[in-house]
């Protein structure tokens, strides 16, 4: 193979095999169930990276149902998201997520995720059940279990404007890549979006939420003090694609 060969074929690993074809990515009746929850804001701050901000205690724990994504197929994944605010060089100030922790039971968007964004993404066990009236959501790392979740079913449907709304926002992450010497290569602050967001129903509900504690799925890290709300929702989106918004390695 010509090295010209190699970077017109080199967008993904294994050169020859990739494990997930070229984006964009689109997810059709993608199921979400989000429990935002009280936690100790000191463990926030201690989490979330500058630039970025920390706005207030709370923390979205997220189980999301993937029965058919373009060139990831069928998945489940679960984790958590903290509010923050960041302000761009040109001075506006934008309020999104940090995606703190992610677990899916599926290796292609795992590899597809930590790669081209920077998705903090591991290999667990997340699970949405519809067990008679209720959404009962679990998740294990290995054959432990790190989080059980529940929530009453489509107990009260929500106005679709405000949860479209809060789809708009940006969500960051921190994107790793090694060197060989295993030293940071590439150490990046990462804003995407949703984009072609088709609301087709939201929910809210009683919800209640319990982590446990695991050394390689550290859920509890974050602990639940209250539960605040919950809102159980189905859109079809495409997954936007990221920008560098902060180079880390370039201070």
């Amino acid at each position: 193979m010509k090295i010209a060969d190699v970077r017109a074929k080199a967008f993904a690993m294994p050169l020859n095999n990739p494990a997930y074809p070229r984006p964009p990515y689109k997810f059709y009746n993608r199921e979400f169930i989000i429990i935002n929850y009280r936690t100790d804001p000191e463990r926030l701050r201690e989490v979330v990276p500058e630039p970025l901000e920390v706005v207030g205690d709370t923390v979205a724990y997220e189980f999301i149902r993937m029965p058919d994504s373009t060139g990831f197929g069928d998945y489940t994944e679960s984790g958590q998201v903290i509010p923050v605010r960041f302000t761009t060089p040109s001075g506006e100030v934008q309020e999104g997520g940090y995606v703190h922790a992610m677990y899916l039971d599926d290796n292609s968007p795992i590899a597809g995720g930590r790669e081209l964004w920077g998705f903090p993404k591991k290999l667990a066990t997340p699970v949405i059940r519809h067990e008679k009236e209720t959404l009962v959501c679990t998740l294990h790392y290995g054959t432990i279990p790190c989080v059980v979740a529940t929530m009453g079913y489509k107990h009260v449907e929500l106005d679709l404007a405000p949860v479209a709304k809060g789809m708009e926002k940006p969500a960051f992450l921190i994107k790793i890549i090694p060197h060989v010497d295993g030293t940071a290569r590439v150490c990046e602050l990462v804003r995407y979006y949703m984009e072609d967001v088709t609301l087709k129903g939201a929910w809210t509900g009683p919800a209640a939420l319990q982590f446990f504690e695991h050394a390689m799925c550290d859920v509890a890290r974050l602990p639940v003090r209250e539960v605040v709300s919950a809102t159980h929702y189905v859109a079809d989106i495409t997954l936007g694609l990221g920008e560098v918004v902060h180079d880390y390695l370039a201070d």
